[in-house]
Parts: C-alpha cells; sequence; structure tokens
C-alpha cells in the first residue's frame, strides 16, 4: 500500500475552522503539489479528505473524485486515522489530505513506531509505503516533499 499524507495548502485565517478556503498562495501550493503526485504515485488511487474546506480545495487541485470522511476532521487522532484507512491492508494507493498535528503523528507513528510531534508544512506531503513481505510489512519512506521546493510547469 502506498500511502500519501498531504496537509493541505495554506488557508485564510479568522472564520469558523471548517470553512476556511485557500488563499491564492494556497492554491498555487496545491497546483504544485497535485501535479506532482499525479506523476508520480501509482495508480489506482483513492483520495480522502476531511470535511474543513481547505482539504477539500487541496484535493480539487488533482481532478479527480475524491471522498470526504468525518474521522479526518482536525483533532482527529493518529490511531483513529490509521483504523479509518485501514493500514497497512488495503491494495492500492490512498491520498490523505488532512490536517496538523494528526499527519505529523501518524508519520511519526508508522516511521518509528511511537507517536511524536512531526511537523510537515502546509500543502507538503509524506509518502509512504509498506509491501507484504514474507509476513511482515516493513515501513518505507518514499518521499517528503513540500510545494515550495516544486517549480509549476
Amino acid at each position: 500500500m502506498d500511502l500519501v499524507l498531504w496537509r493541505h495548502a495554506e488557508a485564510e485565517e479568522g472564520m469558523d475552522d471548517l470553512a476556511r478556503p485557500l488563499t491564492a498562495r494556497g492554491r498555487r501550493q496545491a497546483a504544485r503539489m497535485a501535479d506532482w503526485l499525479r506523476r508520480h504515485v501509482p495508480a489506482p488511487w483513492t483520495v480522502q479528505v476531511s470535511p474543513a474546506q481547505r482539504t477539500r480545495e487541496t484535493a480539487e487541485a488533482l481532478h479527480m473524485p475524491f471522498e470526504v470522511v468525518s474521522g479526518l476532521q482536525p483533532g482527529a487522532s493518529a490511531r483513529e486515522v490509521l483504523e479509518l484507512i485501514g493500514w497497512p491492508d488495503r491494495s492500492g494507493s490512498l491520498i490523505v489530505v488532512g490536517h496538523q498535528p494528526t499527519l505529523g503523528r501518524l508519520a511519526s507513528m508508522l516511521l518509528t513506531g511511537q507517536e511524536a510531534e512531526w511537523s510537515v508544512r502546509k500543502g507538503a506531503v509524506v509518502w509512504l509505503n509498506s509491501r507484504d513481505r514474507e509476513g511482515l510489512s516493513p515501513v518505507q519512506l518514499r518521499a517528503s516533499l513540500s510545494p515550495d521546493l516544486l517549480t509549476h510547469a
């Protein structure tokens, strides 16, 4: 299973948390990262997003269907998200568009076995992979990438 944890891009401040839209900069971040994801993450994909406006707008940059999953809302625990997404037993690629600190905690738990306060920048991805090898499912870090490192073609 390929799991891409994608933090929503930069959003407006000062309004209802779930209703915050992306800024112009956030739309550019999402477009750059979506272009990179389309070129690198193997198909078939499933995309799941939190109910927050900023995660939906981030995922819309992929130009493909996505599922809004209430359990991915801000404040979800890493363990809740792991159970929700079926890690590592799903097949294909799953892109989860969510929030801090959940995504950082989830990445740390999968890579080290312990939940820690790791930071994932706005618009950035952490791409993890797990393959069943002789009854074991080791986790591999495929990429960790911030949108400011990408140029938009």
